[in-house]
């Protein structure tokens, strides 16, 4: 993935897959901790980054209430549960 230097060019992080969204916000945080975003694009560098943190955030929760709602039907079917280490007496 390019690196993205003005937000003309971004693509809408809700269009990004997980894995670019999440290397998209190593590049800016990597730029911002060298201090490599000019200081003109420093509040929009910014900003994708939160951006990108709520959207990642929000599919992660997605996936997790997804799980969870099949969780009893995995349950239903008698297998054992993620606590379980897989030996049974």
């Amino acid at each position: 993935m390019a690196e993205m230097t003005d937000a003309t060019t971004e693509v809408p992080v809700g269009e990004l897959s997980y894995a670019d969204a999440s290397q998209e916000l190593d590049v800016v945080i990597r730029e911002l901790d060298a201090g490599m975003v000019d200081v003109d694009l420093l509040e929009v560098r910014f900003r994708r980054a939160i951006e990108i943190v709520e959207e990642l955030d929000r599919r992660i929760r997605g996936a997790r209430d997804r799980v969870d709602a099949l969780m009893p039907r995995l349950e239903a079917l008698g297998a054992p549960d993620a606590t379980d280490s897989g030996s049974r007496t």
